[in-house]
């Protein structure tokens, strides 16, 4: 019966040399995250079979990193018109494979399709300096020249956008690429390098490969990989730099967040409660972005915390495809237990639950629902207060004043991200200017910048020196050349 079942469900493969592969590593079973049911066999890929996908990606690293920059480009051109054509298919695939909404599947795609028409742009950020005369009769001039075969190791939270942060930007450089999409959600990574060979990209520019940590060791250590890109957890990501730096290569690594958003009594009380609920609730918080933790300066959260409580009351939870639904499941069960330990956790610690998100109806149901969570009166040592939760919940800390909210911040092991919500300029330009994230938002819950920005996370958000995107990523993916010249 159980092999009945598992021929059934649909399937996932390698791609290497433009080829459709079967790996021939461990199956695990892919479910619904709204439903519980199976729904896709997911077969990892053995030591051997990136070994190949590597050695495959130096082969055409060769050919493809001496085609002109404007032909790479223009076939990036017809990549994003590919997307955008596919659009619904790629949506769809992205809510049943992790649980978003339609509409926040979209959003993801969107942004990453932002990724492919900065990578257009190869041509202009791939440009280097002249100076005439450094020296008598000598000239001076700078390339910047691809680095050969790049990595990249995605997380489950964004299966179409952040692999679109890292291959396209890549291969328009000119390099090759060996993309690695998180185990959890994979199908989705593998259909856009298909549309990508369909937008002309020659075989073995980028190859998919699947799996756990003994993929991820084979990339860290591979002699023929370059650069390593990766997008998880703090934990794993300063394994992935430190063991991929050990063995030569060049590593980013974003790690995980504990965003704060700090709340003046001046705000504007009806937007700021849809932006916080946009922020912390979205794709169910499983965002890098996402505002965990509000600090409610003054008397700020006596009127902030009912606001957000009934606006929790009345968010619409569901499967992502259903209409009108707000917030969808978690990834995994597995998640969802995680997550509801959080919630536990912050009752033993003394926290005011002024909204339990167990109580849903739909959490009693199959499929990983835990509705929205709000804590009050939360402390920073709390471990809620501390730890990246990844999940709908959100604690609210009462602080006096901006410079106790701004000392809160700066003490938290992350620097991903924080905000403020405020009708004041003033307040506004002294938080941007104090506040020690990497990205800062103004009456926005989510600053993930545009393409054409970096996302600079720092402290123990970030490993690595050059960040991902913007011009950093065109830095990251290029070496620079330096040549003198002197015609006698």
């Amino acid at each position: 019966m159980a092999t009945t079942v598992v021929t059934q469900l649909k399937q996932c493969h390698m791609i290497i040399g433009g080829e459709k592969v079967v790996a021939s590593g461990k199956i695990e079973i892919q479910h619904n995250p709204a439903t519980g049911e199976p729904q896709a066999e997911i077969a990892w890929s053995t030591a051997q079979e990136v070994s190949r996908a590597i050695e495959d990606s130096h082969r055409a690293f060769a050919s493809w990193s001496r085609t002109p920059v404007l032909q790479r480009a223009r076939m990036l051109f017809k990549y994003r018109e590919l997307i955008d054509k596919h659009a619904d298919e790629l949506c769809a695939m992205v809510t049943e494979e992790h649980g978003k909404t339609l509409e926040e599947s979209r959003a993801s795609l969107m942004r990453g399709l932002e990724s492919v028409e900065f990578a257009c742009s190869a041509p202009t950020l791939m440009m280097g300096e002249t100076l005439e005369r450094v020296g008598t009769g000598t000239d001076g001039h700078t390339l910047r020249v691809p680095i050969g075969v790049c990595a990249g190791i995605t997380p489950f939270n964004f299966p179409a956008m952040v692999p679109l942060w890292m291959f396209p930007i890549a291969i328009a450089m000119g390099n090759t690429f060996v993309l690695k999409p998180s185990e959890k959600v994979p199908r989705t990574a593998v259909r856009m390098v298909e549309l990508l060979l369909e937008a002309g990209c020659p075989a073995g520019v980028v190859n998919v490969v699947h799996g756990g940590k003994e993929t991820v060791d084979t990339l860290l250590t591979h002699p023929l990989i370059k650069s390593v890109s990766f997008v998880g957890s703090s934990a794993v990501a300063k394994y992935i730099y430190t063991t991929g730096c050990a063995h030569g290569k060049r590593v980013q690594a974003l790690g995980g967040a504990k965003n704060h958003s700090v709340v003046m009594p001046d705000c504007d009380l009806p937007s700021t409660v849809a932006s916080v609920m946009a922020s912390s609730f979205g794709c169910a918080g499983e965002r890098c972005v996402a505002t965990s933790v509000i600090l409610a300066v003054g008397d700020a959260g006596d009127k902030l915390v009912p606001a957000l409580v009934n606006a929790g009351n009345n968010l619409k939870c569901g499967a992502g495809e259903a209409k009108g639904v707000e917030m969808g499941p978690l990834v995994t069960g597995e998640h969802k237990k995680k997550v509801l330990g959080y919630i536990d956790a912050g009752e033993r610690e003394g926290a005011k639950l002024a909204r339990d998100g167990r109580k849903d109806k739909l959490t009693t149901e199959p499929g990983n629902f835990v509705g929205a969570t709000v804590f009050d009166h939360v402390k920073p040592s709390m471990k809620i207060a501390r730890e990246e939760i990844f999940g709908p919940v959100l604690s609210v800390i009462r602080v006096k004043d901006l410079d106790e909210a701004l000392k809160v911040i700066a003490e938290c092991e992350y620097g991903n991200a924080s905000s403020i919500y405020t009708s004041s300029g003033v307040t506004a330009h002294d938080f941007t200017e104090r506040t020690t994230t990497g990205m800062v938002g103004v009456n926005i819950g989510v600053p993930a910048p545009s393409p054409i920005f970096t996302f600079a996370g720092w402290r123990g958000s970030f490993f690595g020196d050059l960040h991902a995107l913007g011009k950093d990523a065109a830095k990251f993916y290029t070496e620079t050349k330096v040549v003198t010249s002197r015609w006698v």
